[in-house]
């Protein structure tokens, strides 16, 4: 029975997580939380899905339009057994939106000697490798299904609060303004492009990634923010966007 309990936590809730509350068994009121100083957010979504979604008999009133969404993400959740996105973690889907973060590890910050910079270094570019991988996926599937799906991608980085909300069917998050920035940066972002801040743009340059400067990007509750679209081999459609800083 607890190793049947321990697979359907660790199926809802990060490792890390499920184990906290394995070992902690007894019921408590006490909140799960951990904080985080340097932690990379995105979310990737499948903006053309909704022109896809369609109850008509010939897709069974939606349902087939909803296996292939299911295949879609089934299929991005099984990179992240992958050893190099192994500090990559899944937080949910909301509809055709994938959500994940990378960073989210008790304990690494006061453990090692890393500073801030080299910490967000390192889960930048593994998160901005796992939304090239799902790119890279997509694109396989879109041949595979005859569809054109693209993935409008946003990523930002800095401190989190996590933990997990709820009694009935728990929910593990992450919130902060940088959460809140990822997620704009996706929604007013380009299909088919990784939109990123300035600051996460500067730190992806300098490990060898080439951003385009977009420019000023009215930003929903944020104002004019200067954003950056990060190069990829699947930039198939050239976009005004002023030369590279």
């Amino acid at each position: 029975m607890g190793s049947i309990n321990k697979i359907l936590l660790e199926n809802i809730l990060p490792a890390h997580v499920a184990e906290h509350y394995l070992i902690n068994s007894k019921i408590s009121d006490e909140l799960y939380h951990e904080c985080y100083r340097s932690v990379a957010v995105m979310f990737a979504s499948i903006p053309n899905y909704k022109e896809f979604y369609d109850e008509t008999d010939i897709n069974k009133q939606g349902l087939e339009c909803l296996r292939l969404l299911n295949e879609i993400i089934c299929d991005f959740d099984k990179l992240l057994s992958k050893p190099k996105f192994s500090c990559v973690e899944k937080i949910k889907t909301i509809g055709s939106t994938y959500m994940a973060a990378a960073g989210l590890q008790p304990g690494k910050e006061e453990n090692d000697s890393e500073g801030d910079r080299t910490r967000a270094q390192h889960n930048l570019v593994s998160l901005l490798e796992f939304a090239i991988a799902l790119m890279s996926l997509l694109d396989q599937i879109n041949r595979e299904s005859f569809q054109r799906f693209r993935l409008r991608v946003g990523i930002n980085h800095g401190p989190v609060i996590a933990g997990v909300v709820g009694a009935q069917k728990p929910q593990y998050d992450i919130w902060s303004n940088t959460v809140n920035v990822a997620s704009r940066m996706d929604s007013c972002g380009i299909t088919g492009r990784i939109q990123v801040t300035e600051e996460t743009a500067r730190i992806l340059m300098d490990c060898g990634y080439e951003c385009e400067c977009r420019g000023l990007v009215k930003v929903k509750g944020k104002g004019n923010l200067t954003t950056y679209l990060v190069k990829t081999q699947f930039d198939k459609f050239d976009e005004d966007v002023p030369s590279r800083l």
